[in-house]
């Protein structure tokens, strides 16, 4: 018989908002720090070392300003309204072709809230919107060595489908999986 579980992590209070050019910056910095801890040993260090929240905020403006209008950036506030999360999501990519599946292209929590129910509350409301879209299933692609995101989306209703696609980081091969979940669109 096993001892007592540990208690589930109190969800903090989040507002979930459509993002705002404001909020670049923010995002850069939740993303590039994300990288830099989800991705230790799975991706060139020099990679992670190398990444900069400033440039990639100014990335991040460009590819927000001319997004299409069927890309869907979401972000998580605290009580505070501190960004503390980001997602992304818009059809699906089957190379340059885009279908009629959604895809979840992108989902960041602060490293220093993880597990508190921010990731969840962004994957939800991108779940919804997509399913009120009337899209059939949602895909993503995440790193084949990334457990603890696999779990993540597992308990969320996601599974692999079996697609696998290569993927390089400075030279090194980093293999990804698509996961798949129906929507009840």
């Amino acid at each position: 018989m096993s001892g007592p579980s540990a208690p589930e992590p109190v969800p903090e209070p989040v507002r979930v908002r459509e993002m705002a050019l404001a909020d670049c910056e923010r995002v850069s910095r939740i993303r590039v720090r994300g990288w830099q801890t989800a991705y230790r040993g799975l991706v060139p260090q020099r990679h992670l070392d190398a990444m900069d929240p400033a440039a990639d905020a100014e990335r991040r403006r460009a590819l927000f300003a001319s997004a299409a209008r069927d890309v869907v950036n979401l972000v998580a506030e605290d009580d505070g309204g501190e960004v503390v999360g980001w997602a992304c999501h818009g059809p699906y990519r089957d190379g340059e072709v885009r279908t009629a599946d959604a895809e979840l292209y992108a989902l960041y929590v602060d490293d220093g809230r993880l597990g508190t129910g921010i990731g969840r509350a962004l994957l939800r409301e991108s779940v919804r919107r997509c399913e009120r879209a009337g899209h059939a299933r949602m895909l993503l692609w995440v790193l084949k060595g990334n457990a603890r995101a696999r779990r993540f989306y597992e308990r969320a209703g996601f599974g692999p489908d079996g697609a696998e696609e290569p993927f390089e980081v400075d030279g090194v091969a980093v293999p990804e999986v698509r996961y798949a979940r129906p929507l009840d669109g």
